[in-house]
């Protein structure tokens, strides 16, 4: 009969890896730093991760399982990046894996969070995260017309999971043809905010480079400039990046 995560936990000395990024901030903000074993290269990378300085205390891996036996992992977290023959292999070494799925919505990375903790032997360990999200989340703000902006015009769609966590801070995502902004867009019918990720903004690249387009520059709409990092997984991280904007407001 399989264990329960939180039994499992109890019965053990915790030495847990992360496989990629997103599984990385989870395992970052609620393990103690003795209890980690590994974690992802990306998360080491200043240009990738708000955790960085965090995360480079400790051994990083190549996202397999390969590249974490060495570090001598009894529990394993990932977050769709691993089939089934890596949970398979882990069994064998008596590595308990804990498979997150991709949120859709912000209670499933609030459940996300939970289940981690209480994987970790301490479901209180996710307790402070939570009370600054109900802070955020009991504070309405009024919802203005906002497109979200990063390299190359990419956006998201208005129902997406980044743009509920835009709603949080008082951002109305708008509905974009294939979740893409245009020039042409931003100088005809400009929202009333530009939200524009700073990700990797020194990287040269021709999306970036449609970036300071001088209509994208010139465009009437208010420029508020948001951490690219946490989107990328819009996970927990999202919180700290929401009480930054909600302050701006």
């Amino acid at each position: 009969m399989p264990v329960s995560a939180s039994l499992w936990a109890a019965s053990a000395a915790l030495r847990v890896a992360s496989l990629d990024l997103c599984a990385d901030e989870y395992l970052l903000l609620l393990a103690r730093p003795g209890e980690i074993a590994s974690v992802s290269k990306l998360a080491q990378d200043p240009a990738d991760s708000v955790l960085w300085r965090r995360a480079r205390l400790h051994p990083a891996n190549q996202g397999g399982l390969e590249s974490v036996v060495g570090t001598r992992p009894n529990l394993l977290l990932t977050m769709g990046g691993s089939g089934r023959a890596t949970s398979l292999i882990a069994d064998r070494l008596h590595i308990h894996t804990i498979k997150l799925t991709y949120p859709a919505s912000i209670d499933d990375v609030e459940a996300a969070m939970v289940r981690v903790a209480k994987a970790l032997g301490d479901v209180r360990r996710a307790n402070e995260w939570r009370r600054r999200l109900a802070r955020l989340r009991a504070r309405s703000l009024p919802q203005r017309d906002t497109i979200f902006l990063s390299g190359g015009g990419a956006s998201m769609a208005a129902g997406s999971l980044g743009a509920q966590w835009m709603a949080v801070a008082g951002f109305r995502q708008r509905a974009l043809p294939n979740g893409r902004a245009s020039l042409e867009l931003l100088a005809t019918r400009p929202p009333s905010v530009l939200l524009r990720s700073t990700y990797r903004r020194d990287q040269p690249s021709l999306g970036q480079r449609w970036l300071d387009h001088p209509l994208a520059r010139r465009s009437s709409a208010q420029l508020i400039e948001t951490d690219g990092r946490p989107w990328t997984c819009a996970g927990p991280l999202m919180v700290g990046e929401l009480e930054r904007l909600r302050g701006l407001r």
